[in-house]
């Protein structure tokens, strides 16, 4: 592991200033920049450590929904009651990823910004598009049976591998974000990024930029949502396909929808043609496949990943079904 310096904050303003020396990087669980830390895929000169910033809490806005700060741990969020009564999807993709130990360890914000990887990134003996601009991409070619198949481009097939994310999307969360030029607000479906030409990038935060909060809306009918992750072992493993969904049913017509998918491109996948194709319909299996199939047109699988398709497709109708009480 390469040498690096390392700078306590106490609070967002010296946390930020610290974050202004070049090569600086944010520590808070650590469980992602570590691993790439001991791999050589992440090099920072110096880590500013902001476990000690005040932004451990869940609140309730003025207005209805919740505030989350950036510090709350994984696994407090997941057994949050405010969390699991308003927003069960929530809590459930939280419990559905990694294991007890890291959810102990990962914060909200870290979660939102570990990298979006495969294999071959996470081996620096590998060309790859992500840490090495330009260098290709040999998933494409090699091991993508976990890889994109939304949203791909030429130059990068890697899966964002949060849980999290993925419910978040769906509820419509925005990212309270700090920085050098001040405070914004970034919508969650805004903050990760398709790959493109610039793979490298993950996300629209700038240099120096510090998630602290997340903001959740009030959505009555979120109460009714659930998460639905496949994976190849029931223990840890990140997810091969994954929904996450609330709905609202009046009389078996779906009156409004979120869905959100993960584990088929770079960034959660929030599913706005499938959620179009759903209001007013009955709310029916034959009605949510079609509307799982009005997104998935878009899907360009590569050789050993078309099973996706497929899986997506039933684990939509499967979790909606459950949730509206659908026979048919």
């Amino acid at each position: 592991m390469k040498s690096f310096s390392y700078t306590p904050a106490t609070d967002v303003p010296s946390a930020l200033e610290a974050a202004r020396t070049e090569g600086a990087t944010f520590l808070a669980g650590g469980t992602n920049l570590v691993d790439l830390m001991k791999l050589g895929v992440a090099t920072p000169d110096v880590l500013v450590d902001i476990n000690r910033l005040p932004l451990r809490d869940v609140t309730e806005l003025p207005g209805g929904g919740l505030r989350i700060g950036a510090g709350v741990r994984n696994s407090d969020l997941a057994a949050h009651p405010l969390v699991r009564r308003a927003y069960p999807v929530l809590s459930q993709a939280l419990l559905a990823g990694a294991s007890g130990q890291l959810r102990n360890m990962a914060t909200t914000g870290g979660n939102l910004v570990q990298r979006t990887r495969c294999r071959y990134f996470m081996d620096m003996t590998k060309p790859c598009n992500k840490h090495t601009p330009g260098s290709g991409c040999p998933a494409r070619e090699g091991d993508h049976r976990n890889l994109a198949v939304l949203g791909a481009s030429e130059h990068c097939v890697a899966t964002h591998p949060s849980d999290m994310a993925v419910a978040l999307a769906a509820l419509d969360a925005t990212v309270r974000v700090a920085g050098p030029d001040g405070e914004r607000d970034v919508p969650v479906t805004e903050l990760h990024r398709l790959p493109g030409d610039t793979p490298q990038d993950d996300t629209v935060l700038r240099p120096g930029e510090l998630i602290t909060a997340v903001d959740l809306p009030p959505l009555e009918f979120a109460r009714v949502s659930a998460y639905r992750k496949a994976r190849d072992r029931a223990s840890y493993a990140f997810a091969v396909g994954a929904v996450a969904a609330a709905v609202h049913a009046e009389d078996g017509v779906v009156v409004d929808v979120r869905l959100a998918f993960g584990a088929v491109a770079h960034k959660p996948w929030r599913a706005y043609a499938a959620e179009e194709a759903l209001r007013g319909r009955p709310a029916t299996r034959e009605e949510f496949l079609a509307a799982a199939d009005a997104e998935l047109s878009a899907a360009v699988p590569l050789r050993d990943n078309a099973y996706k398709v497929p899986l997506i497709r039933n684990l939509v109708s499967a979790t909606l079904a459950r949730l509206t009480g659908a026979h048919q």
